[in-house]
């Protein structure tokens, strides 16, 4: 095949695996966040033992790698009669990855507040839960968006792993091709400026809404 078809051909399998990645990035990156700010929540507020679970999830999926993880979820959980599709384990390790680093974020995020904060929800009647969700949340997120930023940047790269569980994704469209032409040098060129793409536009994204929720006076997000 010549040059002009190999290339043809590669674009074509690239930008499907593309579109496999968003499809990927997109609900873990949104179901991460959740996760994270309510575990965050939960370690910071929550009683004894609701912090020893919180901790012990953090602490189990930064602990062991994704790999691993993904591997649990689709080779070993048929095991005990529960399968789950290479989407869905990929989607699932994602979230519960992220959600595990968001909620240290989250956590040091909301730790930071001042207790005058508060003091001052007490004295105009905001019980505890009140004073939590309008007074210290908004303000910590502010804070750890940031990082909860950098996570999702992370996201975007560590969801090329997906291939190993069989979801042909960007990277697993670009792995296939290669292996056929053995041109392997030129294909994860291309995948990496895929990536580089994807980051740049999440970057974007992400100062754009630091700067959306920054408070005059108060400092930027």
């Amino acid at each position: 095949m010549d040059d002009l078809g190999f290339f043809r051909e590669l674009f074509t399998g690239l930008n499907r695996g593309l579109l496999m990645s968003i499809m990927l990035i997109i609900p873990s990156a949104l179901g991460g966040l959740v996760i994270g700010i309510t575990a965050g929540a939960l370690r910071a507020f929550g009683n004894a033992a609701v912090v020893r679970i919180g901790d012990g999830y953090a602490a189990l999926f930064r602990g062991t790698p994704l790999v691993v993880q993904l591997f649990v979820l689709y080779f070993g959980l048929p095991n005990v009669g529960i399968y789950l599709s290479p989407y869905w384990a990929a989607v699932t390790a994602f979230v519960l990855c992220s959600g595990a680093y968001q909620s240290e974020y989250v956590r040091g995020a909301l730790l930071s507040i001042k207790r005058n904060q508060y003091l001052g929800a007490q004295a105009l009647g905001f019980t505890r839960l009140q004073t939590i969700f309008w007074v210290i949340i908004p303000q910590a997120m502010r804070r750890a968006l940031p990082g909860c930023g950098n996570e999702i940047i992370y996201l975007i790269k560590y969801s090329s792993l997906a291939y190993i569980v069989t979801f042909m994704e960007l990277t697993g469209e670009g792995k296939t091709i290669a292996t056929e032409y053995f041109r392997f040098t030129e294909v994860f060129l291309v995948i990496g400026f895929y990536y580089l793409i994807l980051v740049s536009v999440a970057k974007i994204i992400l100062r754009k809404t630091e700067k959306a929720l920054e408070v005059p006076g108060f400092g930027s997000a």
